[in-house]
């Protein structure tokens, strides 16, 4: 049974959400990591096709279109509640388990999100609190071909003095995923905190009593679904 306060949710089957919602302010319609993609990829089709013909401006132009949707900026309805934790990014459930928090070198609750590759692509703050740490990917592509295992985490901490970690997985060509994001700043829950297109897994190390509220192979979504309740 779910903590009081919260109740079925509407969108995923199976799913709970708090009863209280808000909505987090968030950028116009292409976030700010997707617009330069955007540009690019709407320039590189309209100059292939000027030059070479607009037939083969179409595999361009089909980038064009794929990168559009997944740069989004949509808002998000957050849940209230000062202990609630909402997924970083879109996806399935794909583990919740106990494991080593790497990071903070503690045992914790790992929640792993695989994202779907034709979803939205963006981080998000999964709690409320102070950024104590970031760990980015080591260099640009060249740091990424040297790296055994791109990562970039976020270690935040909540005014209760919860620790969070949210650690991505990074593939050759995306951003890093928590940039310009930085030690000292305050991050509000469901807050926009970075870009991960075309990367894979995002883990949530959580304090061991936290109460997860989410199933294996259950699709979330990022802002709204609570992951857990610490």
């Amino acid at each position: 049974m779910p903590d009081r306060g919260f109740v079925r949710s509407p969108r995923v089957p199976g799913a709970w959400r708090p009863a209280a919602m808000s909505t987090y302010p968030d950028d116009p319609f292409i976030a700010k990591p997707g617009r330069m993609a955007v540009a690019a990829s709407v320039a590189l089709a309209l100059a292939v096709g000027f030059v070479a013909g607009w037939v083969w401006s179409l595999p361009a132009g089909i980038l064009a279109l794929l990168v559009v949707p997944l740069s989004r900026a949509p808002v998000r309805r957050v849940p209230r509640g000062a202990r609630a934790v909402v997924c970083p990014a879109d996806g399935r459930i794909v583990a919740v388990e106990r494991a080593r928090d790497p990071y903070l070198d503690r045992n914790a609750t790992r929640v792993s999100v695989f994202p779907n590759a034709l979803r939205l692509h963006a981080n998000r703050s999964p709690v409320d609190g102070e950024v104590k740490q970031v760990w980015p990917v080591p260099g640009a592509v060249f740091g990424r071909l040297r790296a055994r295992q791109a990562e970039s985490a976020l270690w935040m901490r909540t005014a209760a003095g919860a620790d969070v970690t949210a650690v991505h997985a990074e593939g050759l060509v995306a951003p890093r995923a928590f940039g310009g994001v930085k030690a000292g700043d305050r991050l509000a829950r469901g807050q926009r905190c970075g870009s991960s297109r075309f990367a894979s897994r995002v883990d949530l190390y959580l304090p061991l009593g936290a109460a997860v509220k989410v199933e294996l192979g259950q699709k979330v979504y990022a802002s709204e679904t609570v992951v857990a309740v610490l």
